[in-house]
């Protein structure tokens, strides 16, 4: 963008931003947002992993039992939403172990 420049909200934009003032409704937008996030870095290290090993997706695929145009999809997707058992075949294949931990403790507002 150029200096000086600004750009136009859309309706959608402006939609949204009011709807933000709800507590409830930024409540919930929080969620989905560390939801998405979460995936996300998942993604991210099961790729890197994959990377560091000098794997193909569809190497990687081989050795988790999925198909590879599944897991291409998922190591490219905008908004990739693996199911549990994809993970845990995928860190399985990466040599990973998949774990859950409980959140830190929440901050009272």
């Amino acid at each position: 963008m150029l200096a000086g420049m600004s750009t136009a909200r859309t309706g959608a934009e402006r939609y949204f931003e009011s709807q933000r003032k709800d507590p409830e409704y930024e409540c919930e937008f929080q969620a989905a947002r560390r939801r998405i996030g979460q995936i996300d870095a998942v993604m991210r290290m099961l790729d890197e992993q994959r990377s560091n090993l000098d794997l193909s997706k569809a190497e990687l695929a081989r050795r988790a039992g999925l198909r590879p145009e599944a897991v291409r999809r998922l190591f490219s997707a905008e908004g990739p939403n693996p199911t549990l058992a994809t993970l845990v075949a995928l860190t399985d294949a990466l040599d990973l172990e998949l774990v859950a931990e409980p959140q830190p403790a929440k901050l009272a507002s």
